[in-house]
């Protein structure tokens, strides 16, 4: 039963660190001055946005290519970190 402890407590983690990100993704936007810092999020080049009269349809794929890299580079730094 010890593995499912540490699971949990993993989920518990990613849980919380959802709603930090969302509460700051909430807290910036009213803050001046700070509106604008994730206005470049789903705008980029390489986004596919469709529109017709009763039909959208968007894909951010360079947003997706960007925080993949993104996210990649954070993962290593902290995987790195902790092998110190």
């Amino acid at each position: 039963m010890p593995e499912w402890t540490t699971l949990g407590k993993v989920l518990i983690g990613i849980g919380l660190g959802i709603v930090a990100l969302g509460v700051l993704l909430v807290v910036v936007e009213r803050i001046p001055g700070f509106a604008n810092v994730f206005s470049w999020l789903g705008k980029l080049p390489g986004d596919i946005s469709i529109k017709r009269d009763n039909f959208s349809f968007y894909f951010p794929i360079a947003t997706s290519i960007v925080l993949s890299i993104l996210l990649s580079l954070l993962f290593y730094l902290v995987g790195w970190l902790f092998r110190r």
